[in-house]
């Protein structure tokens, strides 16, 4: 889905996880949604492209065209 809707160019490179990296990529909300009511607003398809300008202004790194 990255390659989708972010860089069909982009080269994805596999890495060694940092110590505080998340070991779960994809949370089972089922607690969440039963104790909380929570959902989920935002689609994954919705929110790479959020994901990927809020990562660009953190980090100063200008989107190429």
């Amino acid at each position: 889905m990255v390659l989708q809707l972010i860089n069909p160019d982009v080269e994805i490179k596999m890495v060694e996880n940092t110590p505080d990296d998340p070991r779960q990529r994809k949370p089972i909300i089922t607690k969440a949604t039963e104790l909380l009511g929570w959902e989920p607003k935002v689609k994954l398809r919705d929110g790479l492209p959020l994901m990927e300008e809020d990562f660009r202004l953190r980090l100063g790194v200008p989107k190429k065209n």
